[in-house]
């Protein structure tokens, strides 16, 4: 799908790491919430709280999950899932733009 419908999205950004990240929140009506944003070039590290899966919208990124030693690449069209109560590392060399489902 190419665009939500019918969702609220929070004015404010969420704004991480010097602003290398930014991302609105997006919440559903029926209390599902996503964020939609964008990692310029650069390495983060990430941790998580609820599950996460990573949707890739534009642009590529190499991700490390907590506990792996290999990093892993995907491109746009393609997802990653993160555990709960965890971390990963994100590597970008172009932006990245990516829609995070939480839960």
């Amino acid at each position: 799908m190419s665009q939500f419908d019918n969702v609220s999205v929070v004015k404010q950004a969420n704004v991480y790491f010097d602003g290398k990240c930014v991302s609105h929140t997006v919440r559903f009506a029926d209390g599902r919430m996503k964020s939609v944003g964008v990692i310029l070039p650069s390495t983060l590290v990430f941790n998580t709280g609820a599950p996460e899966t990573m949707e890739g919208v534009a642009g590529s990124c190499r991700v490390r999950l907590a506990g792996d030693s290999e990093w892993r690449h995907y491109a746009a069209g393609e997802s990653f899932a993160i555990a709960g109560n965890s971390s990963f590392e994100i590597a970008c060399d172009e932006p990245y733009h990516y829609v995070c489902h939480f839960g």
